[in-house]
């Protein structure tokens, strides 16, 4: 049996997944099972406005924000409360959370690191839908890049955090590992960090009584492989198998939609994504690298194998031209360039060369 099992690194079945490392065997139930639906939550104009070198303007931030919120997405990350003298693309945020027009089926949340962020965030509480996370680094390296704290520190951060933000009535719901398959500054990270990472969210939650709902693991760098994905992502999953995981993927090395779908193979159905692809970490330093993965091409890639997301490919269609029409720089969206399949399919069918089903 395990010399059958070394034959092969990486076994699917219907209900069960093996993988192999030439160490150790691992085996996961329903790991290979398509979720029916998916959860898809759009940082385009946090993640994306960030970075970018231009001015972009208040009235153009809104402007994106309110497209997005007719296109059927549950979710969007509208801005950062954080140091505008870091984040210059974000010193208006307070601004746009004031002038966006909100729709009753889509939350609208913020990301912020410290105690400022939560009191700027609090004086938007009646637009904001706002929950705290605890933030950790699978890489020490660039947590002193991107927060200019070591491990220590950082814990202590996010104790103090999580006091703060259960005192100003904000729950404590996420833990979310940045640069969990790799990082630019220190190469490879294995399982053992990135399961080290959250062991110490966990830790913190219990100290606080903090109720985890949910591990995020983030590829800040754009380090994933599809295998890394499953090796990862499956490690966190038999660690801690009744917590759901969220996956941030970046589309940096052009790995992005491939490792998505490695993610839906085992059955992941909570996504972050932007909108065009926008985005990227500023403190990665990789200038010009591509951004997050595609929500329309996520969205193309879920609807052709029949999963559900709730969400208009083509209202996300336009909301991409829009994106790239601000940003006034082609965005990496590979769907914005080549269009949906069903566009083409009613096409076809206006045409009299195809028979509609």
């Amino acid at each position: 049996m395990l010399l059958c099992f070394a034959l092969y690194r990486h076994i699917s079945l219907s209900r069960v997944q093996v993988e192999y490392d030439g160490q150790q065997i691992r085996v996961y139930k329903k790991m290979s099972d398509l979720p029916s639906h998916i959860a898809i939550t759009e940082e385009g104009p946090r993640e994306g406005f960030q970075i970018e070198s231009g001015p972009i303007t208040t009235a153009q931030k809104v402007a994106l924000i309110d497209a997005l919120s007719g296109t059927g997405v549950g979710a969007i990350q509208v801005c950062s409360f954080v140091n505008p003298r870091l984040v210059p693309g974000w010193a208006d945020a307070g601004d746009v959370v004031d002038q966006i027009t909100t729709a009753d089926n889509v939350r609208y949340t913020a990301l912020w690191f410290n105690q400022r962020g939560i009191e700027r965030a609090t004086q938007h509480a009646d637009k904001l839908h706002l929950t705290g996370s605890i933030h950790l680094c699978a890489s020490e390296a660039f947590s002193l890049s991107n927060l200019n704290r070591d491990r220590e520190t950082n814990l202590r951060a996010m104790r103090e955090q999580t006091v703060n933000h259960l005192k100003a009535g904000i729950p404590v719901s996420k833990i979310s590992v940045m640069a969990s398959f790799g990082c630019n500054f220190a190469a490879d990270v294995s399982e053992a960090d990135v399961l080290q990472a959250v062991t110490d969210g966990f830790s913190i939650a219990r100290e606080h009584e903090a109720s985890i709902n949910e591990i995020a693991l983030a590829d800040t760098m754009g380090w994933a492989t599809p295998g890394l994905i499953r090796r990862i992502t499956g490690a966190v999953r038999e660690r801690w198998p009744d917590v759901p995981v969220r996956l941030h993927l970046h589309d940096t090395r052009g790995m992005g939609i491939s490792n998505a779908w490695a993610a839906l193979q085992m059955g992941i159905d909570r996504f972050d994504t932007t909108v065009g692809g926008l985005g990227g970490c500023p403190f990665a330093k990789q200038p010009g690298a591509s951004g997050n993965i595609a929500t329309e091409e996520l969205l193309m890639l879920a609807h052709e194998e029949g999963i559900t997301t709730g969400v208009d490919l083509d209202a996300m269609l336009e909301c991409a031209a829009l994106a790239e029409s601000i940003v006034g720089h082609p965005l990496p969206s590979a769907i914005l360039r080549g269009g949906s399949l069903d566009a083409y399919r009613q096409a076809a069918v206006n045409n009299g060369t195809r028979v509609q089903a």
